[in-house]
């Protein structure tokens, strides 16, 4: 039955796909001067199946399901639902650049992770807390954040423009534990297996060389 619906989720939402497999970022990291650990914030809708798709990557050490873009006062799931709070639903990646570069981790953000020709809404949630973002903390992850866009603009990778937002992180904020490794600990959940599941099918089909080995 869920192999099922992938197929139909798959096949729904063909459309709002890539055209073909995303290059790689032609300006990325210097890895020669890369630190042992780097983090990474992003956002592209409900936070669970963002999270699960980055947990599956080589070189990923550490995924937190959380907000960005609001205040401390609101970082909580039930304000933030509301959508009158600043808040993305955000993960922040813990990583090994030795491993996998920041720009590597963009394009799996585009790939896989969401759709980013959705403005304010992913699937079937709506709002600004859903908005495709990419918070960057320094001027380098600002730089192949924006370089990958007009890299993918320019390639007309997407059918629809882009519409993902670059903005400065503030701070990240974890979500409350529940929320944590949702996907992992809840595969046969209902939004979970029509929203989650088919993205990481898709990471193992068509990026299966940057997934961890089992």
């Amino acid at each position: 039955m869920y192999t099922k619906l992938i197929l139909v989720w798959m096949a729904v939402v063909g459309g709002c796909a890539p055209a073909a497999l995303l290059p790689e970022p032609v300006v990325d990291m210097d890895r020669g001067t890369a630190k042992h650990k780097d983090t990474a914030v992003f956002a592209g809708g409900c936070f669970w199946g963002v999270e699960a798709v980055f947990e599956q990557l080589a070189g990923v050490e550490q995924v937190l399901a959380g907000f960005a873009g609001g205040d401390a006062v609101t970082a909580h799931y039930e304000i933030v639902s509301s959508g009158m709070t600043r808040h993305a639903e955000s993960v922040q990646v813990t990583y090994d650049p030795g491993k996998i570069s920041y720009g590597q981790l963009l394009k799996i953000f585009f790939a896989v992770a969401h759709d980013p020709t959705q403005k304010n809404r992913q699937g079937p949630d709506s709002g600004t807390q859903y908005r495709s973002a990419i918070f960057y903390k320094d001027a380098e992850q600002k730089r192949i954040a924006e370089a990958y866009i007009g890299q993918l603009d320019a390639a007309h990778v997407f059918r629809s423009a882009i519409v993902t937002e670059v903005s400065a992180l503030d701070r990240f904020y974890a979500a409350e534990e529940y929320h944590q490794q949702f996907v992992k600990r809840n595969p046969e959940y209902p939004y979970v297996v029509y929203n989650d599941l088919p993205k990481l099918a898709k990471l193992r089909q068509e990026y299966g060389g940057m997934v961890k080995a089992k």
